[in-house]
């Protein structure tokens, strides 16, 4: 099967502290691939090298078979690769549809087109429609963002980043703050967007890891101790040692 993002002996270090210690992946082209580990086990730090967001202290990031180690993240974005972040990151002063076309437009090269009027654009305000419906946000689609539910503004923030295009989408924390009933819809609503995509995603909800995984790597200080299936990684006693706990994995 071929891959999609590879990592290879990458590292980050700020200062003396080293972050991400030599961290070897690889994660298949239409798989569903969590990342999870304690707090301060370097997710969001391995997240921010494979977005662009941070450069490597050294080793290599390949999207696709292509070096992108230190690629600047809006290049990496239109090689592909979009993601959220742990933080809802939204356009709050403009409503639903507006958001979703910022993202389209990007995606499509236009950016700042100052001589265009957007509502001519029709493969834009198409495209853009077709996403609200994906998210289920069509009803919603003149509401200021800034005025949605948290579980809405998680689903528009999704949107945005699908309007790029991308093949390999990235959620950090997508459920973070939700209630059961909120993370119910949104784990089927990232199973429904991500189809034939490959989503690496991380997400301190082990029901959520177990139930949309196709395969699990744990990551302890910065190294990756374990990569398997989610049975597998349920039963690895290494894992259970470092960090779920055999309670945990059972809930699951």
């Amino acid at each position: 099967m071929s891959t999609a993002i590879s990592l290879s002996d990458l590292k980050k270090s700020f200062g003396q502290m080293e972050i991400i210690r030599g961290v070897n992946l690889d994660i298949r082209k239409g798989e569903r691939h969590a990342i999870i580990g304690p707090n301060g086990a370097g997710k969001s730090t391995l997240f921010h090298l494979i977005s662009g967001h941070y450069q490597p202290t050294s080793g290599k990031v390949l999207l696709n078979g292509e070096d992108i180690s230190g690629v600047m993240p809006h290049e990496i974005y239109r090689k592909g690769l979009a993601r959220s972040f742990q933080v809802t990151n939204i356009f709050p002063n403009l409503n639903v549809y507006e958001n979703i076309r910022c993202g389209a437009l990007w995606s499509c090269d236009q950016g700042y087109s100052f001589w265009r009027q957007v509502d001519d654009l029709e493969d834009i305000n198409l495209k853009t429609e077709q996403i609200l419906e994906k998210i289920n946000l069509t009803h919603r689609y003149k509401v200021s963002a800034s005025l949605m539910s948290y579980a809405e503004q998680r689903a528009l923030e999704i949107g945005i980043t699908l309007a790029g295009g991308a093949q390999v989408i990235m959620l950090d924390e997508p459920t973070a703050g939700m209630s059961i009933g909120e993370t119910e819809q949104a784990v089927e609503l990232i199973r429904s967007v991500t189809e034939d995509k490959t989503l690496v995603i991380v997400e301190h909800d082990m029901g959520v890891v177990f139930d949309l995984a196709d395969r699990i790597s744990v990551l302890v200080y910065g190294k990756i101790i374990a990569t398997d299936s989610p049975s597998a990684i349920r039963s690895n006693k290494l894992v259970q040692e470092a960090y779920l706990g055999t309670e945990m994995i059972s809930d699951a």
